[in-house]
């Protein structure tokens, strides 16, 4: 299984990114797929989950509102519409995937099976 997670950049304040993730090796209908990032000099967060099937989202305090989660099956893929960027958004951001994640679950890094690589988010003020 591999993701590959593409789409950062260097955007103004204010601006907008969306960061997709390939994922290739298996079908990811039962999974939940997440995104994590984790800035300089800082532990790793969650940002946001979704399952695969669209039945659940979830969003961490810091994005609710400004950030959506979604995918496209046909393509296998998953995406982040990142919306009025902030500075402190600021980061190198992963995707991930588990098998076996509930709602009370999907913001924990244990939680997920495979990682894709980051790809960076540079938020100039």
């Amino acid at each position: 299984v591999q993701l590959q997670a593409s789409g950062g950049g260097l955007v103004q304040a204010g601006g907008s990114l969306r960061l997709s993730c390939a994922a290739s090796g298996r079908t990811f209908s039962r999974y939940v797929m997440g995104w994590f990032r984790q800035a300089p000099e800082k532990e790793r967060e969650f940002v946001a989950a979704m399952r695969w099937t669209g039945s659940g989202t979830w969003y961490s305090d810091s994005v609710n509102g400004r950030f959506t989660i979604s995918r496209d099956n046909a393509k296998n893929t998953g995406y982040l519409q990142m919306n009025s960027l902030k500075p402190e958004d600021t980061a190198v951001y992963f995707c991930a995937a588990g098998g076996r994640i509930i709602k009370t679950s999907a913001s924990l890094e244990s939680a997920y099976d495979y990682w894709g690589q980051g790809t960076q988010v540079t938020v100039s003020s």
